[in-house]
């Protein structure tokens, strides 16, 4: 290997290496946001227990069941597009891209029908139905609409990145030996599935 190269090859590593420590720095800030919530939702759970056990009972809990197993799959499917990029595996990592794409469609999907439902009998944020409820009931669907709707922009930003990664696989941008972009947004929809897996039992498994 000439110097030429070494030298290449010395500054893709260190671009790589700051790439990833990017993306840990802001999945961190991710963490905060997030984490914030929860706090808050934990400190409202233990003032308004009765409340908040009421409330969760009007939550769809096979909808939720369903969208985790739906989450679940996409961030395996998203895992093997970068086993399967690295193993120069072009074609088969490009479909389960999409498929991971499709998948968090699907999470969408389900999660329009269960808004929908919600306010269609009169419970969403501000509605006579919702104020005519206990102080602890309010907080419950108050914290479910914003914290599930925060995390569901996050899902839509994900399928916008990973779609941006499929562009890129497809026109051989990322490849075999240069696929950290993939591996960043790959772990970013990782997180989006672990904050789903704590919302999951939060709002729809309150005993």
């Amino acid at each position: 290997m000439s110097s030429t190269d070494q030298v290449a090859e010395s500054h893709v590593h260190r671009d790589d290496v700051a790439s990833r420590m990017g993306m840990w720095l802001f999945l961190f800030t991710e963490l905060l946001l997030f984490g914030g919530m929860f706090l808050l939702y934990s400190v409202y759970r233990f003032e308004y227990a009765d409340q908040f056990h009421i409330a969760a009972k009007e939550l769809n809990i096979i909808l939720g069941a369903f969208n985790t197993a739906v989450l679940l799959t996409s961030s395996m499917t998203m895992a093997l597009s970068i086993v399967a990029i690295q193993r120069n595996q072009k074609t088969l990592s490009l479909v389960l891209q999409i498929i991971t794409i499709v998948l968090a469609l699907f999470f969408l999907i389900n999660k329009y029908f269960e808004w929908t439902a919600k306010i269609h009998h009169g419970i969403y944020p501000g509605s006579e139905e919702l104020l005519s409820r206990s102080s602890g009931e309010i907080l419950f669907f108050g914290l479910y609409y914003v914290m599930t709707g925060l995390h569901g922009v996050h899902v839509i930003v994900g399928m916008f990145l990973i779609a941006i990664m499929a562009r890129m696989t497809r026109k051989g941008i990322i490849t075999h030996n240069n696929y950290v972009r993939l591996e960043n947004i790959g772990l970013y929809w990782h997180l989006v599935d672990i904050i789903w897996i704590f919302l999951f039992p939060l709002f729809y498994l309150i005993t």
